[in-house]
């Protein structure tokens, strides 16, 4: 059914993260060659604060990031054929629906929260991935 699967990883909600992990096991059990592909999108900074960082942050916050994707990913258990990790820059959605269509995903397995007035005024990025993507969306709730 499902080949490739696309899971958004929030180092700020890593249960969340455990749990996306959990159901796409299960899918991986279903099927023997599934692939699973963990992404992690860091925020652009603004120009006014680049200029207060040291020269190096960008390659270091590159490599802590892409650290803390291995050290989640290792945890995860999955056969180290069938998992891959990728650290992008800029808006969630976009760079997730951008994930999934580079990578050829055919579903994306998404953490939603319980939504706060932030999500009521400027919509959550589970929201924008559910209207946006190409792929089938599976939502998992808490």
């Amino acid at each position: 059914m499902y080949n490739k699967i696309l899971l958004p990883i929030d180092f700020d909600d890593l249960e969340m993260g455990g749990r996306l992990i959990a159901v796409a096991k299960e899918f991986a059990h279903q099927r023997q060659k599934v692939k699973s592909r963990l992404i992690n999108v860091q925020p652009i900074m603004p120009a006014s604060v680049i200029a207060y960082l040291p020269p190096n942050f960008d390659e270091e916050h590159q490599k802590d990031c892409e650290r803390r994707l291995l050290e989640i990913s290792t945890g995860a258990a999955f056969p180290p054929e069938t998992l891959s990790n990728v650290v992008r820059y800029g808006s969630i959605y976009q760079e997730v629906v951008a994930e999934a269509e580079d990578w050829r995903a055919d579903l994306i397995i998404v953490g939603s929260h319980k939504p706060g007035i932030w999500s009521y005024l400027l919509g959550s990025s589970a929201e924008a991935i559910v209207r946006h993507a190409k792929c089938s969306v599976l939502v998992v709730r808490r």
